[in-house]
């Protein structure tokens, strides 16, 4: 294995379809330990970069390297997992089978392999039903499976394709266990996911893929002070009509009304927000509540592509 090789790094990688062209020119790096999301709208070119890296699309021109190795090159493989967002289980099989089979596909066998499946059921807490048909088990147990199956042969480096689609609550926070715990194993994970809420909580850094191109990455807090800036975002809402005095003194602050509700962009809100609850109170009007919302995921996207993630 190569000295001093990222878990992932790409570089200049572009592929067309006929005449589209769904990557153009993408260079990204993951590193070591970290869990880097690719967030990007309905065709921008993620799946396609994800199935890149997985080495079941083959780039027009342009490098894929994982650990040092081209993503075809079989010790690529042996160090790769990858899970797909379809549910890539045989129905018919138990857990325990399926997880045979998976292991078998990457190489495993005898006490290896029987050690990796008993480990495998123990952590996505499906011993119980080892013996199960596959197709008799909740989505989320399928979910969970279906990750314990890219993942049974230990990889390095693990690509998770949206892996808590139509899964309940309950179901997403254990599957966000079982990454917290890949991570403190040391994998190194490529990310995707419809759900900002996911994206923030979880990943180290974020890749934004639009047109075919990787627009913007870094932490949550680079990107937000790159494009929405740091300000925060108080509304106060007023108990009683607000006076023609105290209107034009939180109009000179900037402020906005809706009714009885004023909304302020402030940089310091500590400050800021005592000098508002101030002038609600020289003026004698209750506030009935008041919230602070930081800039969020959500509009550094949508700033970046003018687009909902979904769209």
């Amino acid at each position: 294995m190569p000295a001093e090789a990222l878990p992932l790094e790409i570089r200049d990688v572009s592929k067309s379809f006929a005449d589209r062209r769904a990557l153009d020119g993408v260079s990204l790096e993951m590193r070591p330990g970290e869990i880097l999301g690719l967030l990007g709208p309905n065709g921008a070119g993620k799946t396609t970069l994800v199935r890149s890296v997985a080495s079941r699309v083959v780039p027009d021109s342009g490098t894929v390297r994982i650990l040092g190795f081209d993503a075809a090159d079989p010790r690529a493989r042996a160090v790769r997992g990858w899970v797909p967002q379809e549910i890539a289980l045989y129905p018919l099989l138990s857990p325990k089978e399926n997880l045979w089979t998976f292991g078998r596909y990457q190489g495993l066998s005898g006490g290896a392999l029987d050690r990796g499946i008993a480990a495998s059921l123990d952590w996505i807490g499906l011993a119980d039903r080892a013996d199960d048909k596959t197709d008799k088990l909740s989505g989320g147990m399928k979910r969970r499976l279906n990750i314990a199956a890219g993942t049974i042969h230990d990889p390095r480096v693990l690509l998770l394709d949206e892996p808590t689609v139509g899964v309940d609550p309950q179901s997403r926070e254990r599957i966000y266990a079982m990454i917290g715990e890949l991570k403190g194993r040391g994998v190194s994970l490529l990310y995707t996911t419809h759900y900002m809420e996911e994206a923030e909580r979880l990943c180290d850094r974020i890749a934004i893929i639009d047109h075919g191109k990787i627009i913007a990455s870094g932490t949550k807090e680079d990107l937000v002070r790159k494009t929405v800036g740091t300000r925060q975002a108080v509304a106060v809402d007023a108990a009683a009509p607000i006076p023609a005095a105290l209107w034009d003194r939180l109009a000179g602050l900037g402020a906005q009304r809706d009714g009885q509700q004023v909304r302020l962009s402030v940089e310091d809100p500590a400050a800021e927000i005592r000098r508002l609850l101030d002038l609600f109170h020289s003026a004698g009007v209750p506030v009935r509540d008041l919230t602070l919302k930081a800039p969020t995921l959500e509009q550094v996207f949508l700033q970046l592509t003018g687009r909902e993630l979904r769209e």
